[in-house]
């Protein structure tokens, strides 16, 4: 990672990645910090914050759609690897149709592995369809969120914050 020491040095690091804002190290104004006003100041330390905070969420922007790209080609190997299975499974039941018509007649055989396969079908979309019901909403997401917006909503415009209204029951928990 390139070393940074300005925003003005900051013009990316060379691996195709984008320019990211960042905080000066050293003061980029004339001036000694003691001729500054404190509305100056707190002006600059809120700037120097949200840059700060735009920089950190552009770095975890990056770092996941880095990783996701990684899951992705992995991902394409095992869904390859599904196919042919799946692909060599009919030699697999071929074989024990063929293994029964030692003892069966042919067209038993068969129809005892067609069997078998639909009863393994309908195991399994049972099972599936089992684990689906049990998929609910993100329940605490939304109920964080909520709380989040009602606080929001109850910041006066002169900047106090007055109480929510409490949440009704065992509705709201902290995790």
């Amino acid at each position: 990672m390139a070393h940074v020491t300005s925003a003005h040095d900051n013009t990316g690091n060379g691996a195709g990645l984008p320019r990211v804002p960042s905080i000066p190290l050293s003061d980029e104004t004339s001036g000694a910090a003691g001729e500054q006003s404190i509305g100056n100041l707190v002006k600059d330390a809120t700037t120097h914050l949200s840059t700060l905070v735009r920089a950190e969420v552009e770095l975890a922007k990056q770092e996941v759609s880095g990783e996701v790209k990684k899951a992705v080609k992995g991902s394409v190997w095992f869904i390859l690897a599904l196919v042919i299975f799946a692909y060599s499974s009919f030699f697999v039941f071929f074989f024990l149709a063929e293994l029964l018509d030692i003892w069966l007649p042919r067209w038993a055989a068969f129809l005892i592995v067609f069997g078998i396969m639909w009863v393994v079908v309908a195991i399994s979309a049972l099972l599936g369809y089992r684990k689906f019901r049990k998929i609910r909403a993100p329940e605490r997401t939304i109920e964080s969120m909520k709380e989040t917006a009602a606080t929001l909503r109850h910041v006066g415009e002169d900047g106090h914050e007055t109480a929510p209204a409490p949440a009704t029951g065992d509705a709201v928990r902290r995790y």
